[in-house]
């Protein structure tokens, strides 16, 4: 083989190794921190820290899209959860997020009230957290091109439990390669994200959220998906039979100050 071919074999073989893992580095990691309350106080307190020092924060390490949603008044958690949503571009970042906060002066005084509440005033009951990485369909979140009021709108996120780490996966392959996310786009239901838990207190299990200018746009499109063609054909497929042991659904709204 001549010098010039083995310089071209060679930088296709190294162009076809390192494909796999340069698509598989595109795809973003989320963090979802879920903040139980059970007073008002408690939920201005979070109000002003999200605003005032999270986001903004944020912003400064270059993370724009910030989404900070609570519960709809029709559901049972209304005014008992906060939820915060943050788009992480890379482990290295997710890593490091935590150490730039403690040293960043501004966010540390806008937050004082949050950050040195004292043991008798605390801002929260509990939090959870859970660390997710988006699906190859969708490998960046995703902004709602909705026009309605923020009040009105309805962020729905979705949690699917699988019965086994094998039958999870499948579930994960329909919305991927099956054609789920798909589907899902062509009905617009506006996704901001899908993604598969990686740390969390319900795994294995994957979440999603998709998003509607309000109740009854949302009732239309998920019966539009229900009678679609390609939800017909695709629910029928036996390889993808039994792969959700509990589907749990909660109704959202965006703050006025979320980024989403």
């Amino acid at each position: 083989m001549k010098p010039f071919h083995k310089v071209v074999a060679l930088s296709l073989l190294f162009t076809l190794l390192i494909s796999p893992f340069a698509e598989a580095a595109k795809r973003a990691f989320y963090e979802i921190k879920i903040y139980t309350i059970s007073s008002p106080e408690q939920e201005q307190i979070i109000d002003a820290y999200l605003e005032n020092a999270y986001l903004p924060a944020m912003h400064r390490q270059g993370i724009k899209n910030v989404g900070v949603f609570k519960p709809r008044t029709t559901t049972d958690d209304a005014g008992k959860k906060v939820y915060v949503l943050t788009p992480i571009k890379s482990q290295k970042q997710l890593l490091t997020i935590k150490s730039k906060l403690a040293s960043d002066a501004t966010y540390q005084s806008n937050g004082s009230s949050y950050i040195n509440a004292a043991h008798d005033k605390k801002p929260f009951d509990r939090f959870e957290t859970i660390i997710l990485r988006a699906f190859s369909e969708l490998p960046q979140l995703d902004l709602p091109q909705l026009t309605g009021p923020k009040e009105d709108r309805v962020y729905e996120l979705r949690s699917y439990e699988g019965p086994t780490e094998k039958l999870y996966r499948k579930k994960v392959e329909m919305f991927n390669a099956g054609g789920e996310v798909k589907l899902f786009k062509t009905l617009n239901f506006n996704a901001v994200f899908y993604g598969e838990v990686i740390t969390g207190s319900h795994m294995p299990n994957l979440m999603y959220m998709t998003t509607f200018e309000n109740q009854t746009d949302r009732d239309e499109h998920w019966k539009a998906f229900g009678s679609s063609p390609e939800w017909t054909v695709l629910k029928a497929d036996l390889q993808y039979a039994n792969t959700v042991s509990k589907n749990t659904q909660y109704f959202l709204y965006p703050t006025a100050y979320s980024d989403i």
